[in-house]
């Protein structure tokens, strides 16, 4: 039976991080804690970063055609529609 995977998700990493955050500005959070708060969340960044990096790769990807970047124009759901001025 393989393992699962032990590495969080984007959105958990997140999550974590915003508790970290909660925690250090909590003045009643020892100066220990803190540093602990402070290491955890320095590695979670660096996970989210990576994470984020991977995906920005892939899209890269799925948008060359032949090795070359195909650039799209953002199809803007409100252009061209008369806003009544």
């Amino acid at each position: 039976m393989p393992k699962k995977s032990t590495v969080p998700t984007f959105a958990e990493t997140l999550s974590q991080l915003e508790a970290l955050t909660t925690r250090l500005e909590d003045p009643e959070t020892s100066l220990e804690q803190s540093l602990q708060d402070f290491e955890q969340g320095v590695q979670l960044i660096r996970q989210a970063q990576q994470a984020l990096q991977t995906a920005e790769q892939k899209v890269q990807l799925l948008l060359e055609k032949d090795g070359k970047p195909v650039t799209q124009a953002f199809a803007d759901p409100g252009a061209g529609e008369d806003d009544g001025e």
